[in-house]
């Protein structure tokens, strides 16, 4: 199992994820040509793309989704409320490429299975996911106000994290936006930060972790060095050892990560 963080921001978020037999992205929130764009710098097809899962409605996780269904006659997968939500947002796609992937539920694509599990955020149905091969185990979570005790539990030890941090309480707090956002933000239906990140990752990363990905960066309310060392600082005061066993990676809203197996 390979895979990459497309984009990550609000600019627009996209995940690539394969297999020998599969190709997948969670969520394409860019236009269906930088999207393409994206695929040729990781030297991959977008002929060959399997099926794209849907996290939520909000558009810089959808914005290429229509798009790339109509041209690429992709399936699409995503829970009811949401695919009720993205109506009108997407343009239409053909009943024979939208499938349902409930809530909690687990959907099998040979020897690669993916979970779903809900996050709080404020859209119709969020859910995020987990993808398993054999014995490896990659995590996807972001756009979430909080990590709760029942998340934790879903993606407790995986091999590798793509990881939420999204702001700096400070930052965000002295910053430009308007209170109603900064409340929206910090709210537990918002977006987790740089702190509330690092304290849930010291309870989910176990010996077989190699490999973080901090993803989501606010690039008003952020900075990736900031992001990193908050969460550094919080791995290795409960001894986990930053860079030698646990390697931290930054994502960005332009450029796709190495392509690397889990």
């Amino acid at each position: 199992m390979r895979f990459s963080v497309l984009a990550s921001g609000s600019t627009g978020n996209s995940i690539y994820v394969e297999n020998d037999d599969y190709a997948f992205i969670v969520d394409a929130g860019l236009s269906g040509k930088k999207m393409e764009q994206l695929f040729t710098k990781i030297d991959r097809n977008m002929k060959k793309l399997s099926g794209i899962f849907v996290t939520h409605e909000h558009s810089d996780h959808i914005k290429g989704i229509g798009v790339l269904a109509r041209k690429y006659n992709v399936p699409i997968y995503a829970n009811a409320k949401t695919w009720q939500a993205m109506d009108g947002l997407v343009g239409d796609i053909p009943v024979e490429q939208r499938f349902e992937f409930d809530m909690d539920t687990v959907k099998h694509f040979g020897s690669l299975a993916v979970e779903s599990f809900a996050v709080s955020h404020d859209a119709a149905d969020p859910m995020f996911y987990t993808f398993h091969e054999g014995s490896r185990k990659l995590v996807i979570i972001t756009d979430t106000g909080y990590v709760s005790d029942r998340m934790k539990g879903i993606i407790r030890g995986a091999d590798s994290f793509v990881f939420e941090s999204n702001h700096d309480v400070n930052m965000l707090q002295m910053g430009r936006y308007p209170w109603s956002i900064k409340r929206r933000i910090l709210s537990d239906v918002g977006h987790v930060s740089n702190e509330d990140a690092a304290i849930a990752m010291s309870e989910v990363v176990f010996d077989k972790t190699t490999n973080i990905y901090l993803s989501h960066l606010s690039k008003d309310n952020n900075m990736k060095e900031l992001a990193r060392m908050s969460v550094s600082q919080t791995l290795q005061s409960c001894g986990i050892m930053v860079g030698e066993h646990v390697h931290l990676f930054d994502t960005d809203a332009e450029e796709p990560t190495k392509l690397v197996t889990v």
